[in-house]
C-alpha cells in the first residue's frame, strides 16, 4: 500500500474556470471610471434615467403580501403561483391545461428560468434514451450549452441566424430538424431570441412546428422575455400554445419571471422595496394525466435533492399580480412600457446610425425584437468600443436595448460609426 505524499491537497487537480465572460463584463464597466461609460451588456431592463424600474404593479403587490408568514413552501413550490402560471403560459382555453395534461400536476416552482433549465434537463436525462442529443442555436444564450452538458447532454448546434445578414437562417433550421435522430430535444427560445432578436414569423413557426412533430422531436422552450418583446404576453406565447394545442405535442417549456417582473434577485438598497426574489415555472405537456402525475412526482423528487423547497417572496409577488385583477391589468401596462421603449430605442438607434451615413446594413436593427440585438462587428471592434469610447457590449457585439437612453444614443452611435469607418478602411 502506497503511502500518502503529505502536504498534498486533495484539490490539486482542480483546473481554474474563467469568469463568467457577462457578469466580468459588468464588473469591467462598474471599475470604470470614465463619466462617457454606457453598459449595453448585461440584460435587465432600465429606465430612461439608466436606472432599475420596479414595476408599480410587482411595488403594489409587494405590499400586499408585507405581513406573510415565513414558513416552508411546498417542495413544489406555491400552490397558487404554479397554477396561475401555468394558465398564463398556456392561456384560459387551453385544452392540455383542462385534460390535466399540465397544470399544477407537471408543473411546478423552479430558481427561475437558469433553475428550470436545469431541473427539466435532469429530469430529462433521467427519462430520455441514453445518448439523446440536446440541440441549441447558433448562436445562443451563453448558459445553454453549460446547463446541459454539466448535466451530461451531448449538446449539437444549428445556425438560427445568419450573421453575414442578421436575419433569420429559416433553411437551416428546418434541415437541422429533419435530420436530428427522431426524439432529439431542441431548445427553442419562445421569443426575442436571445442573441440576436430574430424570432420567426407565425408561419415560420409554423413550418419549424411541422418538421418538430414529423419528426417526434422533443420542443423545450425558454421563455425569458414573454410580453416584453410585444407588450402581449399572449402575443408572445403564440409557439408554445400552437405547438401544445393546435398540433397536440408534448413539450417542456421553462418561463422566468426574472425579466418580465423585474425579479432579478438583486438587493437595490437605494431603491425603496428593491429586494427581487428569483422565480421560475417548468412545465411538461404529456400525452395523459397519468403521465402528468408521475412527472410531478420525479419534480419533487429532483427538488427535494437539490434545494429542498423554493423560495417563497418572489412566487407570493408573482401569484398575487397574476390572481388580482387590477394588479394583472397594472402589470399589462408595464409590459407595454417596457416593450414601447426598447423598441423607440431601437428606433432611435437606427435613424441616428442612417443619418450618419454609416457603412453597412443596419436595417436589422429595428427588425430583431425584445431586449438584444447583434451589431455584426468584429471582436476586435467591440474591443476598440470599450478601451477607447467605453462602451461595454458582448464580445459578439450583443448589445442591450434597455441600456440605451436619450443622454446616450447619439454618443453610442457616434462611436458604432467610428469603429466601423475605421473596419471598412482597415
Amino acid at each position: 500500500m502506497g503511502s500518502l505524499t503529505a502536504n498534498v491537497s486533495l484539490f490539486h487537480g482542480v483546473s481554474y474556470v474563467p469568469p463568467d465572460a457577462i457578469f466580468e463584463l459588468t464588473q469591467l464597466y462598474l471599475a470604470d471610471q470614465d463619466a462617457r461609460k454606457v453598459n449595453l451588456g448585461q440584460g435587465t431592463y432600465k429606465d430612461e434615467q439608466g436606472n432599475p424600474w420596479i414595476l408599480p404593479s410587482v411595488r403594489a403587490a409587494k405590499e400586499k403580501i408585507r405581513d406573510a408568514n415565513h414558513e416552508y413552501l411546498p417542495i413544489l413550490g406555491l400552490t397558487p403561483f404554479r397554477a396561475l402560471g401555468t394558465e398564463l403560459l398556456y392561456g384560459e382555453n387551453s385544452t392540455a391545461v383542462a385534460e390535466n395534461r399540465v397544470g399544477t400536476v407537471a408543473a411546478c416552482q423552479a430558481l427561475s428560468g437558469t433553475g428550470a433549465l436545469h431541473l427539466a434537463g435532469a429530469f430529462l436525462y433521467q427519462t430520455l434514451p441514453a445518448q439523446t442529443p440536446v440541440y441549441i442555436t447558433k448562436p445562443t444564450w451563453s448558459n445553454h450549452r453549460q446547463v446541459f452538458e454539466t448535466i451530461g447532454f451531448e449538446v449539437r448546434e444549428f445556425e438560427w441566424y445568419s450573421p453575414k445578414t442578421g436575419r433569420l437562417n429559416l433553411s437551416s433550421i428546418l434541415d437541422a430538424l429533419s435530420q436530428a435522430p427522431p426524439r432529439s430535444v431542441f431548445v427553442f427560445h419562445a421569443s426575442a431570441h436571445n442573441p440576436s432578436g430574430c424570432d420567426p414569423s407565425k408561419e415560420e413557426w409554423q413550418q419549424i412546428a411541422s418538421i418538430v412533430k414529423e419528426r417526434q422531436l422533443l420542443p423545450l422552450f425558454d421563455s425569458a422575455y414573454l410580453g416584453i418583446t410585444s407588450g402581449s404576453y399572449d402575443n408572445d406565447a403564440f409557439a408554445i400554445r400552437y405547438f401544445v394545442d393546435e398540433l397536440g405535442l408534448e413539450a417542456v417549456v421553462c418561463a422566468s419571471f426574472a425579466k418580465n417582473m423585474g425579479l432579478y434577485g438583486k438587493f437595490r438598497p437605494k431603491l425603496r422595496g428593491g429586494v427581487g426574489e428569483r422565480v421560475g415555472h417548468l412545465s411538461i405537456v404529456t400525452k395523459s394525466a397519468g403521465s402528468a402525475t408521475a412527472v410531478e412526482s420525479r419534480f419533487a423528487q429532483l427538488t427535494r435533492a437539490e434545494i429542498s423547497n423554493p423560495p417563497a417572496f418572489g412566487a407570493r409577488i408573482a401569484a398575487t399580480i397574476l390572481g388580482d385583477s387590477e394588479l394583472r391589468r397594472q402589470w399589462g401596462r408595464d409590459l407595454a412600457t417596457m416593450s414601447s421603449r426598447i423598441s423607440g430605442m431601437r428606433k432611435a438607434l437606427y435613424e441616428e446610425i442612417e443619418r450618419l451615413c454609416t457603412p453597412g446594413d443596419w436595417k436589422p436593427i429595428t427588425e430583431q425584437k425584445g431586449m438584444f440585438c447583434v451589431l455584426g462587428l468584429p471582436v476586435e471592434k467591440v474591443l476598440e468600443l470599450r478601451e477607447k469610447h467605453h462602451i461595454y457590449m458582448a464580445d459578439n457585439s450583443r448589445i442591450s436595448i434597455a441600456g440605451l437612453n436619450q443622454s446616450n444614443i447619439d454618443y453610442v452611435a457616434a462611436a458604432i460609426d467610428e469603429v466601423v469607418r475605421g473596419y471598412i478602411t482597415e
